[in-house]
């Protein structure tokens, strides 16, 4: 008897990670519910930095141009002492290369993410269910019974939790969330209007009536996010006229027209396992941070997009067991992001300037696979590249002009390049399965004319980036990490890549043969 399914995966929450991982299940023609118990959409600044990995992740789902029409660059910070006010940059600006199109954390209120996520899933005809809460699930070898506040009861191949901090996916799963909240260490977080406060300084009283204050201008618009650190047995009145005047009392600045507050306690905590059976955690239902250096929001929208390309695998064909990778992957990348988060915000704490630093690691650029159950140690790499790497970007010449790397990979499938010529003639020969993810097939060349097949790289820009010293095969998988480098044994080789990343090659067929040439 076929199991019968209401829908291929359910996704409690419907913030930046839940949103994520809908749109990128969608496109990959995979049916969704999201479901969110509030009432509406999130309405605060809150997570307010998208990092350069992130803003990658959105060129690739056609989110980008929106999200920098409404983002903008962080100011120089104001660093206020008494009259004085010293000027202090967080990060260094960096300039656009070849491989990094956009290498600066970009200023957006999470309000903004949400809704730019949310218009890209009603394009899909994705009605997001709000006051829906869930209450429930039960799970056996092939699906997941989940009951929803509404009573309504919802058979999926698989359920995804995304539902914050305080995850009811998790809690029913059964998931220990290890860590700490330290109830004394407070933060008040405002976003509102200040009057005569200049919008070209992140500005910040670091020593104001024993506190800690800061005011981020949020763009396009006249408000600010104030952040004020509040003392351990300090009560605080949410009253907006309270509010005004303790902010007037520690900065001497008139504060009004709130629209958002909320008390944040820093987290710092990570889920034991990612995964009970058919049911998963991502974003803050698997770990949850301090705010500094804008890496929450960041590693949850990633683990969406390493999650997603998956799910769609194994629901198409392939072996469950490529669904093990994903806390192999991530749960590592989110214990690194907890230390460093942690390591920040207590300098900040201890009122070191250099906690407001950040640096490269921050970016989330070097992020990188390797040495785990998709990338293992022992595989081939070139002169820059390792398996598990972020693939960078880099120009070229394709059938249509001047491109990127970048517009080559972007969509839900594989893509594979052949450098040399004994991998241009195994190109043809690799066999890919007709179901899940495509695999699109590219010949890099270097002058000799383009067609829909040949990336032309007459600069040798392309291959430098990607040190490129002789004949070889890259596989980049749909989450532009690097999938294999193979550089002999072409056949065998790419077929134990295809049995781990995709079906048994008895469900494959021979695609269209590459007409083109060197």
């Amino acid at each position: 008897m076929t199991e019968k399914y209401d829908i291929d995966v359910l996704i409690a929450g419907a913030g930046p990670t839940g949103s994520t991982l809908a749109a990128d299940l969608l496109r990959r023609g995979i049916s969704v519910r999201l479901v969110d118990k509030a009432y509406h959409s999130f309405n605060g600044s809150r997570a307010k930095g998208v990092q350069p990995r992130t803003q990658e992740i959105f060129e690739d789902l056609g989110l980008l141009k929106e999200a920098h029409a409404e983002g903008g660059i962080y100011p120089l910070m104001g660093i206020h002492f008494g009259p004085i006010i010293v000027p202090f940059r967080m990060q260094k600006q960096k300039k656009v290369t070849h491989d990094v199109p956009y290498p600066n954390v970009l200023l957006l209120p999470q309000y903004r993410t949400d809704a730019i996520l949310h218009r890209m899933l009603d394009r899909f005809g994705l009605n997001i269910e709000f006051d829906t809460a869930i209450i429930g699930f039960e799970q056996d070898n092939d699906g997941v019974t989940t009951t929803l506040s509404s009573g309504e009861k919802i058979r999926s191949r698989y359920l995804v939790g995304a539902d914050g901090g305080s995850s009811t996916v998790r809690k029913a799963a059964g998931i220990r969330f290890i860590g700490e909240t330290n109830e004394e260490n407070r933060i008040l977080i405002i976003d509102g209007t200040i009057n005569g406060l200049s919008r070209n300084r992140w500005h910040i009283w670091p020593r104001t009536h024993g506190k800690q204050v800061a005011a981020c201008p949020l763009p396009n618009s006249d408000q600010f996010q104030i952040m004020i650190r509040l003392t351990p047995d300090e009560s605080v009145e949410i009253d907006e006229t309270a509010l005004a005047i303790k902010f007037q009392t520690l900065t001497g600045f008139q504060l009004k027209d709130i629209t958002w507050t909320s008390v944040f306690r820093p987290n710092v905590r990570l889920a034991e396992h990612y995964r009970s059976g058919r049911v998963f955690l991502a974003g803050d239902a698997a770990h949850v941070h301090t705010p500094a250096g804008a890496q929450g929001l960041n590693t949850g929208i990633q683990d969406a997009y390493n999650l997603g390309w998956k799910l769609q695998q194994v629901i198409k064909g392939a072996s469950e067991n490529l669904l093990e990778s994903y806390e192999a992957e991530r749960q590592p990348i989110a214990a690194h992001v907890l230390r460093k988060s942690s390591e920040l915000y207590s300098r900040i704490d201890n009122k070191h300037l250099s906690g407001l630093k950040r640096g490269d690691e921050e970016r989330q650029l070097g992020i990188s696979y390797y040495g785990g159950p998709l990338a293992p140690a022992n595989s081939s790499a070139t002169k820059t590249l390792r398996v598990g790497d972020r693939a960078p970007d880099a120009t070229c010449v394709g059938a249509e002009g001047l491109t990127r790397l970048f517009d080559v990979y972007q969509g839900p499938h594989f893509t594979l390049l052949a450098f040399g010529t004994n991998a241009v003639k195994a190109l043809s020969e690799l066999n890919w399965p007709i179901g899940g993810a495509e695999l699109h097939r590219y010949v890099v060349g270097n002058g000799i004319g383009v067609d829909n097949n040949l990336l032309d790289d007459t600069t040798g820009k392309l291959s430098s980036i990607y040190g490129i010293t002789g004949d070889t095969l890259v596989l980049i998988r749909p989450d532009g990490h690097i999938g294999s480098i193979i550089t002999n044994d072409w056949l065998s080789t790419f077929n134990n890549i295809v049995r781990t990343l995709s079906y048994s090659l008895a469900r494959s067929t021979q695609t269209e043969d590459y007409v083109g040439h060197w």
